[in-house]
């Protein structure tokens, strides 16, 4: 690029649009301006979380986001995207600090018995010695109540202390109008109200209503925060909608947060897994965001993070949350040391440096005079825990090894990456200990590797048993400050290839900018047809259009579980101005056959490209497999789609595809699901189902039956252009 072209580009850039991405962490909150046409990072900046303000984590958001308008000099009318992550409604939960619920349970005829128990859920526990109090009014509705009686149980609530109600019916999925007079009359109170309806559509008066409750705990202090943060958002010129992290890795609008703000909840992880898949392009593989304190790491399959139920207090809430597994070992974590001449290693963590107020040997700008003690943190922490006081300084400053001073001395850190310490003051403190322990400096260090990662494996290895990945086509992929800390060795320990994502002090940021609207509709249906799965589907692309995402990038994911009757669909899209293909340049067609032969391990001349669209090639492969221990040796015949970018887009393991036109698309699937499908105890089983249409990968697996495939398929192909190519793709079990 020549020098006036580069400045051309450059004066672009200061007109373009910006999508702003605020994260908030346990010690910092990170914010992030991405260029919205590039995506390329324009600045990032960090201020301490706030959990102990006034105005809680808000007042973190707040500063975050006026340094970064500032330092980069962004307009405000300029940026055309912005969301923030929260640890409001984790830290309410944790601590306690929510409101006393009032409960309105309500029933009628035979089921008002069942429905007064049912709806007394009393005391839950939210965390070990902390408790969300409640209070139980119980209203008859074989006839309807009078806004008389209703208004009546609202004030007792209230005077007993209710900071806010929520309303719950038994069969309110199928009629919810009960509950929804109940709220409407508590807001004519100014009091803060939700109900079961609202949370959930899923049968269950219990679990329904602790949900409710829940739900409604939150909402005074919740409500306070959103106010606050929009209104500062607003007061800065930014005009465009506000959105929050869902605990299930998408974004909803604030308007949606205040009616559901449960849906916040345990969603510390989230933004560092929409990064992984909407930055890093992860298909399937393993994230580990890895902090100074923990690691938290989640499965990724078929582009998508693996989600599970929720719980609180061991109880299970109609709420889904991402399934991310924390371990207690990062970046920072401090080792427990047994001196002498049979000295040792015997641990790592889960003390962090930060928690017990020490810092990174890393770190140190220049080698001191270290001499080594073990120390006890807090009370109840073991004394062992290695400290090195700097006895030349005034100030007697104290470090620890970590780590990330283990990797570095190991040489596992990029000279770029944020990790980079200094080599010297590392090798310096490492003899230190040498001495201590009478061991070899780099036995030391691979030692506490060593100790750091088997926690780390055992839940990798267990992700990747429960999600039946393929491990030759696992990735681990890292992020967080602590990356480089953590995965390398990791990886070389388990034999699997790994990446670290640039800019990873910020992922979790970039993955809050980044990140899709997203909403989940769940309903209970015996038998459900094709008009109910279609239904659903459209309730669910409704409703993330409504906040905002554009038309065209709207994507669906339909599952049916037939053991509880529940028919799920999940929808997700991006606002108008997300296009995270462009962060990667074109790769031509050999480098995309290379990629997919790497991917695959297999030799190029093995593979080919077996169909095309517009936007994706597909990838086929001839490769053998073992089975029983590598006594029998099968081929199968892996599948790679790639977009024009270079992100591999889907990983099959073994499957097939057939190209047809839109009009022909449904007779494909046929075909495929004929071809592949299995029998067993439970019947016919039919393979997953990909298919590519336009820009899309459709997700059409988790379906029953052929006819439920072609059914959801047909609004993904009827708007392209009859003589465009569509690909359909079987994943086959083998």
């Amino acid at each position: 690029m020549t020098k006036e072209s580069k400045t051309k580009a450059k004066a672009a850039a200061e007109k373009n649009k910006v999508r702003v991405g605020i994260d908030v962490g346990g010690t910092f909150t990170h914010a992030v301006a991405l260029d919205a046409e590039s995506l390329e990072m324009i600045e990032k900046v960090k201020v301490h979380t706030t959990h102990t303000a006034k105005e809680g984590v808000a007042k973190g958001i707040i500063d975050a986001l006026q340094m970064l308008l500032e330092k980069a000099s962004i307009e405000p009318e300029r940026v055309a995207f912005i969301a923030h992550s929260t640890t409001q409604a984790t830290n309410a939960l944790l601590e306690g600090d929510v409101a006393t619920v009032g409960i309105i349970g309500m029933g009628g005829g035979i089921n008002s018995f069942m429905a007064n128990l049912s709806t007394q859920v009393g005391k839950i526990e939210l965390a070990p010695g902390k408790f969300l109090k409640t209070i139980h009014k119980f209203v008859d509705t074989t006839h309807a109540p009078k806004d008389e009686l209703l208004n009546s149980v609202l004030d007792e609530l209230v005077k007993a202390g209710a900071g806010a109600i929520a309303a719950s019916e038994a069969f309110s999925v199928d009629n919810g109008d009960n509950e929804k007079r109940v709220v409407a009359l508590a807001k004519e109170k100014g009091i803060l109200a939700t109900c079961g309806s609202e949370v959930s559509q899923l049968y269950g008066l219990k679990v329904r209503t602790r949900t409710a409750v829940i739900n409604a705990s939150m909402l005074p202090r919740m409500l306070d925060s959103a106010n606050m943060t929009e209104k500062s958002v607003r007061e800065a010129g930014i005009h465009a909608p506000l959105m929050i992290m869902r605990s299930d890795g998408g974004v909803m609008d604030i308007a949606a947060m205040r009616e559901r703000p449960i849906l916040t909840m345990l969603s510390g992880p989230a933004a560092g897994v929409a990064a992984a898949m909407m930055y890093l392009h992860i298909s399937d593989g393993i994230f580990l965001e890895v902090g100074g304190t923990s690691t938290d790491i989640s499965a990724i399959v078929n582009g998508k993070a693996r989600i599970k139920p929720g719980e609180i207090g061991g109880h299970r809430i109609y709420t889904n949350t991402l399934d991310v597994r924390t371990v207690g070992v990062a970046g920072g974590s401090m080792p427990r040391i047994k001196s002498g001449s049979a000295g040792e290693v015997v641990d790592v963590g889960p003390r962090s440096a930060h928690i017990a107020g020490l810092k990174y040997v890393a770190f140190m700008k220049q080698p001191g005079q270290l001499k080594a003690e073990t120390i006890q943190p807090f009370e109840g922490d073991p004394k062992d825990y290695l400290a090195l006081e700097d006895t030349a300084s005034q100030t007697k400053e104290r470090y620890t090894l970590t780590p990330t001073c283990a990797s570095n001395f190991l040489n596992l850190v990029g000279d770029d990456d944020c990790a980079k310490g200094n080599h010297e003051a590392i090798s310096a403190a490492f003899d230190v200990l040498s001495k201590e322990l009478n061991r070899e400096p780099k036995e030391i260090a691979n030692d506490m590797l060593t100790l750091a990662s088997v926690k780390n494996e055992n839940v990798v290895n267990a992700l990747i048993k429960d999600n039946k990945l393929d491990p030759s086509m696992v990735t681990l992929v890292g992020g967080g400050g602590g990356a480089a800390a953590i995965v390398p060795y990791l990886a070389g320990k388990m034999k699997l290839s790994h990446k670290l994502s640039r800019h990873s002090d910020v992922v979790s940021a970039i993955g809050v900018a980044l990140a899709l609207i997203r909403e989940t509709v769940e309903r209970q249906v015996v038998n459900p047809t094709n008009d109910d799965i279609l239904r659903l589907r459209d309730e669910a692309q409704t409703a993330v259009l409504k906040m905002g995402a554009d038309p065209a990038s709207v994507e669906i994911h339909v599952e049916i579980d037939s053991r509880a009757n529940i028919i799920r669909a999940t929808a997700s899209g991006a606002t108008s101005v997300t296009d995270t293909d462009k962060l990667k340049e074109d790769l031509n067609d050999e480098e995309k056959l290379k990629l997919a032969a790497e991917s695959m391990h297999a030799h190029a001349n093995d593979v080919a490209l077996k169909a095309g669209t517009e936007h994706f090639c597909v990838y086929g492969g001839k490769v053998k497999a073992g089975k029983f221990f590598g006594l029998l040796q099968s081929e199968i015949h892996p599948i790679r789609v790639i977009d024009r970018s270079g992100n591999i887009r889907l990983q099959v393991r073994h499957g097939d595809c057939l190209v047809s036109t839109p009009s022909e698309s449904g007779r494909a699937i046929n075909q495929l699901v004929e071809a592949h499908s299995q029998w067993g105890d439970a019947g016919k089983v039919i393979p997953s189902i990909f298919l590519l249409a336009g820009p899309k990968l459709v997700d059409l697996s988790g379906l029953m039956d052929a006819s439920q495939v072609t059914t959801l398929s047909a609004p993904e192909v009827e708007k392209l252009p009859a003589d465009a190519r569509v690909v359909a793709i079987a994943s086959i079990d083998s």
